[in-house]
């Protein structure tokens, strides 16, 4: 089980201040995310799903996906959630040379701009894959204008070795107002997340908080 980073400690935060991890507590909000879609097999239902509870969220999109799916990515946007970028590739940044991951950043931002029918709230919005992403990288999108969104509470519903219980309970043990909460509409994470995505919003319902788009 991996309880020991659900929760992203406070001094790793502290350490890259000029990052997005939480939002201020003293509102009633909270901020689901969702990476790796968009795909017709899993992103569709996690937007049924938020309709339902009224919530709104925020999926960081893998260009290749929405190349793929652009009627799915049109339907994240047309129902007013907002996006962002995940590469377009799922890269790994202390894996890949700098200059291949900013391009592969931006060619991700050109392919969502491209298959937008809408205007893109905070097209900015970068969420680096597994979190990973050297000091350099993250200093040149920040120049370019982008804001590296983090999180302070990640689900683990990618992990096939966790349970759905267990993947619910490192959501609801550990949310609060102002948090980001990490959670994956893709296949990999659909058994856990058709599980605990419901319980999330009814939660957040039940204790009268909202689900807001970052």
């Amino acid at each position: 089980m991996k309880f020991n980073l659900v929760k992203m400690p406070r001094f790793i935060q502290r350490l890259y201040p000029e990052r997005i991890w939480a939002f201020s507590h003293k509102k009633d909000s909270v901020y689901l995310t969702f990476d790796d879609g968009p795909i017709p097999e899993v992103t569709p239902w996690v937007l049924d799903e938020l309709k339902k509870h009224n919530a709104k969220a925020t999926f960081f999109c893998i260009g290749e996906n929405v190349q793929k799916h652009p009627e799915v990515f049109q339907k994240i946007l047309s129902e007013g959630h907002s996006v962002g970028n995940h590469t377009f590739n799922h890269l790994k940044g202390t894996k890949t040379e700098t200059s291949e991951y900013i391009e592969n950043v931006e060619k991700a931002g050109r392919q969502m701009e491209n298959n937008s029918e809408f205007k893109i709230q905070n097209s900015k919005l970068f969420r680096p894959p597994y979190g990973k992403i050297t000091s350099k990288q993250a200093k040149i999108l920040q120049k370019k204008g982008f804001k590296i969104v983090m999180w302070d509470i990640i689900s683990y519903d990618f992990d096939a070795t966790i349970s759905e219980e267990e993947c619910l309970q490192n959501v609801l043990k550990n949310i609060k107002p102002g948090s980001v909460v990490v959670l994956h509409d893709s296949l990999k994470a659909e058994k856990n997340l058709r599980y605990v995505l419901p319980k999330v919003l009814e939660f957040i319902g039940e204790k009268g908080w909202s689900s807001k788009p970052i």
